[in-house]
């Protein structure tokens, strides 16, 4: 079952801190009246512990209230980050269609050119080349999900300009979801990331990404053939800062499993020497 993460009210936050400080605010100036000018006999000491039993609540209630918003504001933040990345996917996906629109025209009258000088042939091989071309485009464009053909697109050339072979089988077309888009986008995205770093080390990079579907769920992989996950952390990947890349990594497998038990999934890896996947499993909405 989808289950809505707690966001941050700033209007509400703002009222229940100007209300409790305001109160906290009052029993310490009754606290300090009274041990300065009332009556400190042993009758007193009632009024005392009232006083200061009620500023101690009051402020155990604040603190709460405060570690609540912040917890709040901090998943606000991340998501903020992460429809922001979603956000420039979306924009290169455009710049890169536009690119493309125009590319398209220019190709159109250069075989139209060779069919009139009747190089056919040529036109032929020219033709194949552009079939090449969009073959690869066609291969991030199967979805209905515009944000993940968006994120495929960007990987896809940034595993090229690395030099890594990337292959994508997808065969589903990612409808009927419980994980909101930016959600998704945020663990394939880390996912890709992670494949494309151990990659890189193997004398022929190569990633496969798979995607396909059932009635009920749809499961992704990422492969890669890059260096092999150390035993000694491979049962512990997902837990907090456990990484196999050195300092100020390894938060990434821990916040995708995060995100995936929040809307029903899970996460499973498999490896052998240069052979690590990814594997991922999302229910789907009926329908």
């Amino acid at each position: 079952m989808k289950r809505t993460p707690p966001t941050a009210d700033v209007n509400k936050a703002a009222v229940y801190a100007i209300v409790i400080n305001s109160v906290q605010l009052l029993m310490l100036l009754l606290f300090v009246l009274y041990v300065t000018v009332g009556d400190l006999s042993e009758s007193s000491r009632l009024n005392l512990q009232i006083i200061a039993v009620t500023g101690a609540v009051m402020a155990g209630w604040g603190a709460v209230l405060d570690i609540r918003d912040a917890v709040a504001a901090r998943r606000l933040t991340r998501k903020v980050g992460q429809l922001e990345t979603t956000n420039e996917q979306m924009d290169q996906l455009n710049l890169e269609m536009r690119a493309q629109r125009h590319d398209f025209i220019s190709h159109i009258q250069v075989v139209y050119s060779l069919l009139q000088m009747e190089e056919h042939q040529e036109a032929i091989d020219y033709l194949e080349k552009i079939y090449s071309q969009l073959a690869t485009v066609n291969r991030v464009l199967r979805t209905k999900m515009t944000a993940f053909n968006a994120l495929l697109q960007v990987k896809s050339a940034a595993a090229e300009k690395r030099g890594i072979a990337l292959e994508m089988d997808i065969r589903t077309t990612m409808e009927r979801l419980t994980i909101p888009a930016w959600e998704l986008c945020c663990v394939v995205s880390n996912l890709l990331d992670n494949a494309m770093d151990a990659a890189a080390f193997s004398a022929e990079p190569a990633i496969t990404l798979r995607a396909s579907e059932t009635l009920g769920q749809i499961t992704l992989s990422v492969e890669n053939n890059g260096a092999s996950i150390p035993a000694a952390i491979r049962h512990r990947l997902f837990e907090p800062g456990v990484t196999s890349k050195g300092e100020n990594h390894g938060m990434g497998l821990s916040i995708v499993q995060k995100i995936l038990e929040q809307y029903g999934g899970s996460i499973a890896v498999t490896a052998e020497d240069h052979h690590t996947v990814f594997t991922i499993t999302l229910p789907r909405q009926k329908g």
